[in-house]
C-alpha cells in the first residue's frame, strides 16, 4: 500500500510546530578499511599464487636445486548482491501536505537507507571473519584462522587464545605480524599492522593505547612501544558502529586484500503510475565486499 494520507493525517493540518524524524547520518566507516574497485562481472575472481621458496645450498661440483612448485594456489570469489529499495505515495498525500519542505515526498531518506545497507554489509565481513565462507574458496579457512595453509605449513592471523585488547595484546599482535606472515611459498613478507579497528565500547582503550605517549596505565616513564614497534599504528585507530561484537578487534595491515567492488552505482529512478496517479521512487545498486588476502587482517574475537 502506498503512503496515504492517513499515515500524514497531522501534516494536513495548519498548526504543526515541527516535524522531526531525520538525523544526521553516521559517516561512512567502510573506506576507511576497504579498498575500493569498479567490476565489470557478475563475479569476481582473484587467484593467490606461490613464487619461488628459499634458494639451496650448492655443494662444489653439485647439480643446482630446482623448485618447479610455483603456480596456482587459491582462488577468491566475490560474487555481487543487488540493492534496491522503493516507496510509493499517494497523489493526494502529496497535494494536501502542508509541509513539504520537511516532509519531502520525492526525498523519504532513500540516499541515508542505501548508505547504512553498506555499511551493514561492509561490516560483516569483519563480523564473520572468524567464520568461514565456502561461497568465497579461498584457502579453504576463515578470513582469520590459526591455520592458513601453505606449502609446507601453515600461518595464523589470530592468536589461538582470543584475548581482550590491552597493551601487552597489541603489542603481541604488532610483533607477531612481520615473523609469521608467510607468502604461499613460506618466505617472510613486509607485513606491518598499520591501523587498529574497534567497535564503539573498546574507543576509551584504543585512545589510551594510541594517543598516549608514556606507557599506558602504569606510573613507569618508559615511552609507548606501541607508537614505534614495527612502524608504529601509522594510521591510527578508526571505530565502526557496526562491529556487532563489544570485545573484538581487529588489525589492518599494509597488505591489501579488503575489496570493495562496484558493478553499478547507486542510482535512482521516479515516475507517476499513469493508471493510480501514485508517485513511484526506487533506488538500485549493485556491489559487493570481499577479501582476497587473509594476511591483509589479523584479529581477535574474545567473548568478554
Amino acid at each position: 500500500m502506498a503512503v496515504n494520507l492517513a499515515q500524514i493525517r497531522d501534516l494536513l493540518l495548519p498548526g504543526l510546530r515541527g516535524v522531526t524524524g531525520k538525523y544526521d547520518q553516521i559517516p561512512a566507516r567502510w573506506p576507511n578499511v576497504f579498498s575500493k574497485g569498479k567490476s565489470n562481472m557478475a563475479l569476481e575472481r582473484t587467484v593467490s599464487m606461490r613464487y619461488l621458496g628459499l634458494a639451496k645450498l650448492k655443494t662444489e661440483g653439485g647439480q643446482t636445486a630446482f623448485d618447479n612448485g610455483a603456480g596456482e594456489r587459491f582462488v577468491y570469489n566475490q560474487e555481487h548482491n543487488e540493492i534496491a529499495l522503493g516507496y510509493a505515495i499517494t497523489r493526494k498525500a502529496i497535494d494536501d501536505n502542508l509541509y513539504k519542505a520537511q516532509f519531502q515526498p520525492s526525498n523519504l531518506g532513500l540516499m541515508q537507507s542505501f548508505a547504512q545497507t553498506k555499511e551493514i554489509y561492509a561490516w560483516n565481513v569483519f563480523n564473520m571473519a572468524n567464520v568461514y565462507n565456502p561461497a568465497v574458496g579461498g584457502d579453504g579457512v576463515a578470513l582469520c584462522s590459526t591455520a592458513h595453509p601453505i606449502d609446507g605449513g601453515t600461518f595464523a592471523n589470530m592468536p589461538s587464545v582470543q584475548v581482550d585488547l590491552n597493551e601487552a595484546s597489541l603489542l603481541n599482535a604488532m610483533t607477531t605480524i612481520p615473523v609469521t606472515f608467510l607468502d604461499n611459498a613460506g618466505l617472510k613478507t613486509f607485513a606491518r599492522a598499520r591501523k587498529l579497528v574497534v567497535p564503539n565500547a573498546l574507543e576509551p582503550v584504543a585512545i589510551r593505547l594510541t594517543k598516549t605517549e608514556l606507557r599506558p596505565g602504569t606510573a613507569d616513564n618508559d615511552v609507548n612501544a606501541i607508537l614505534s614497534t614495527s612502524g608504529g599504528l601509522r594510521e591510527g585507530y578508526v571505530v565502526s558502529e557496526f562491529l556487532t561484537s563489544n570485545f573484538a578487534w581487529f588489525l589492518l595491515t599494509n597488505i591489501e586484500g579488503l575489496l570493495y567492488l562496484e558493478r553499478v552505482a547507486f542510482e535512482t529512478d521516479m515516475q507517476v503510475d499513469f493508471t493510480t496517479d501514485n508517485l513511484l521512487v526506487k533506488g538500485y545498486e549493485r556491489y559487493s565486499y570481499g577479501y582476497n588476502d587473509p594476511r591483509s587482517i589479523w584479529a581477535s574475537f574474545p567473548t568478554a
